[in-house]
């Protein structure tokens, strides 16, 4: 019989990769308490299995749980409300201290409003910085999708984020 408290070495992990991790489902549910709640989920999927994936790579495995997770979530029938507000105005020209937090508003909400494949793709290549091979390993799809969802996520990021948060750069536009 497994004893029920978790070990020192699994709170090391947990206290160690939280706040890594909470961002990350932070950015696939767009909710600050649905995030809390998505990790908690994986963690509790995670600690009856903790014996055989401790020497592995738990964090790839906790991510993976956490957007199996959140599929499953998203592909239960929904009946809750959808907000349809608007995007807040632009900032000031002038210098302005927290126009980098406005600007991550904006782009986080750029990223919410993608549909949850496309999100998922988003965050786990830019936000997680993994590659097409390890996000189709966690999405359990084809690169061929991953980079197709990419291409289609960012083209519509493009359109979506305002002319200003967009820079030229060498004839390319690119997100700052």
């Amino acid at each position: 019989m497994r004893d029920a408290t978790p070990g020192p070495d699994f709170a090391e992990f947990v206290a160690a990769c939280s706040p890594k991790l909470l961002r990350t489902a932070w950015l696939l549910t767009g909710d600050p308490h649905q995030a809390e709640d998505l990790l908690q989920t994986a963690l509790a999927k995670l600690w009856p299995r903790w014996e055989r994936i401790a020497p592995d790579r738990p964090e790839a495995y906790l991510r993976k749980v956490l957007v199996n997770c959140h599929v499953s979530w998203w592909r239960r029938r929904w009946t809750g409300e959808l907000p349809h507000g608007e995007l807040p105005e632009p900032p000031p020209a002038a210098a302005d201290p927290f126009e980098g937090v406005v600007l991550g508003q904006v782009v986080a909400e750029a990223v919410r409003a993608l549909p949850p494949r496309q999100r998922a793709v988003v965050v786990l290549r830019f936000f997680e910085d993994l590659s097409v091979e390890e996000t189709a390993e966690v999405l359990r799809c084809t690169p061929g999708t991953v980079k197709s969802q990419t291409h289609r996520a960012l083209a519509s990021l493009r359109g979506r984020l305002p002319a200003r948060e967009l820079l030229l750069n060498g004839g390319r536009r690119e997100l700052v």
